[in-house]
């Protein structure tokens, strides 16, 4: 197994306001395939500016792992079953790490 045979594959952050909403979401992602893993982390505390004021709101994040191409897919599915109005989406690559687990994270993951 070389370079050549690993699909692209990123980490997604997407913060969630609660345990529940945090669980049905991970739910929702890994039952359509479009990630292989998503870590739920509690207790993180979120500082933002939100229509002209500062917020501070207890959250949880999803550490989501899949593939590049299914970006768009996994960000509009984000969008269609989060309850905020503007959901954190943020994608970084992934450079390098276990082959072994980068195949499992491509064959867990839709076409």
């Amino acid at each position: 197994m070389g370079e050549n045979t690993i699909v692209p594959s990123i980490v997604v952050y997407v913060t969630v306001p609660n345990r529940e909403a945090g669980r049905k979401l991970a739910e929702s992602i890994i039952k359509e395939k479009l990630a292989a893993c998503v870590n739920i982390v509690p207790g993180i505390e979120s500082l933002y500016r939100w229509q002209g004021e500062i917020h501070q709101d207890s959250e949880e994040l999803l550490i989501i792992k899949t593939r590049e191409p299914l970006l768009e897919a996994l960000t509009e599915h984000v969008r269609a079953n989060h309850e905020y109005e503007v959901p954190e989406v943020i994608a970084l690559p992934i450079k390098g790490g276990s082959l072994k687990y980068l195949e499992w994270l491509k064959n867990s993951t839709r076409d």
